[in-house]
């Protein structure tokens, strides 16, 4: 069983390391769809016009880097299982946020958000699948009877 586990852990990580990958390998266009839906608050406006002059970089192309770079870090971090459930709490988050952000089915009509709701479930899907690795950790478990076996 650990080894399917781990070729599961392996392959699930794929998933981020690849779009975190894509998200670096075109800053701008990621920059661009960032720019769209998300609103630097007013309270923090302030700070990121500071970052934004330090760097040369605008706060969407911040954001798109420290995606990236999420995505890429957690994803080598759960294929390696090196702080895996911390890891995996911090991609609990950073999906649930995006899906809210990012996947507003809600505001369009029936019919034309069907690809939208799919998207947001398959985030749910993988939400579920994170709060499995945190649930099963690091350490081995021993053998448990089988459903049928009780």
């Amino acid at each position: 069983m650990p080894a399917f586990v781990t070729f599961g852990r392996i392959l699930f990580a794929v998933l981020f390391i690849y779009t975190g990958a894509t998200k670096l390998f075109a800053i701008q266009a990621t920059a661009d769809f960032i720019a769209t839906k998300v609103v630097v608050p007013d309270v923090v406006a302030p700070y990121a016009k500071q970052i934004e002059t330090a760097t040369a970089m605008t706060t969407p192309q911040l954001l798109a880097i420290a995606v990236g770079g999420l995505e890429i870090i957690a994803g080598l971090m759960i294929a390696l299982n090196f702080g895996a459930r911390f890891f995996a709490m911090l991609m609990i988050i950073y999906v649930a946020v995006a899906t809210v952000l990012f996947d507003d089915f809600w505001n369009q009509a029936p019919p034309d958000n069907a690809k939208m709701v799919v998207d947001a479930l398959k985030n749910l899907s993988i939400i579920g699948a994170l709060f499995m690795l945190m649930g099963y950790g690091r350490t081995t478990r021993p053998a448990e009877a089988a459903y049928g076996d009780v």
